[in-house]
């Protein structure tokens, strides 16, 4: 009996004793990966995506990746002309593919995004970055934005001269505009 219990700790973790004493190797199991925050969400984005095959509409992508609050706005500012893709204007219904160069104009500043990822659902804002490389100019340090006629208080409504002299500030008359 010696030689058996020597045979059975000689058994390597790979392998276990079936019902009849007969040896079966078992794979290890794998090993646990930590899990991150960020791996929900990116779950979510894979779900998120078109099936092989299918495209995805311009305003739904931009408002996917959170580049507009709404899929409306987005709609709107592709039928305005405020969205280009490879420099042509496109219709809500254009369908964007990885790879493409989307300019959009929207809240005064104009966003170069490229591409990276196509998905349909709108997802959370650290997932949204994942989808495209952003190549936006940095916006305007705001000591460069003149401030736009501020008032003291107290001194009531402007008249028509301050008006005119406000509007030559913000630079939306010529100051040679005699009208």
């Amino acid at each position: 009996m010696a030689s058996g219990r020597a045979s059975e700790s000689a058994d390597t973790e790979g392998s276990a004793r079936t019902e009849d004493g007969t040896s079966a190797d078992t794979a290890p199991a794998p090993p646990v990966s930590p899990v991150s925050p960020v791996s929900p969400a990116v779950d979510a984005a894979d779900a998120a995506r078109p099936a092989s095959g299918e495209t995805v509409r311009i305003d739904s992508w931009i408002w996917s990746v959170r580049l507009v609050k709404t899929r409306s706005m987005g709609a709107t500012a592709c039928r305005g002309g405020h969205v280009r893709v490879n420099g042509d204007r496109v219709k809500p219904a254009y369908a964007v593919r990885v790879g493409d160069e989307v300019r959009l104009r929207h809240a005064g500043q104009e966003r170069i995004v490229v591409v990276k990822r196509l998905i349909r659902k709108r997802v959370g804002p650290p997932v949204a970055v994942q989808c495209y490389v952003d190549n936006s100019p940095p916006p305007p340090p705001r000591e460069a934005v003149a401030p736009a006629g501020i008032r003291d208080r107290g001194t009531g409504r402007p008249t028509k001269r301050d008006r005119r002299d406000m509007e030559r500030l913000r630079g939306l008359t010529a100051p040679d505009d005699a009208s």
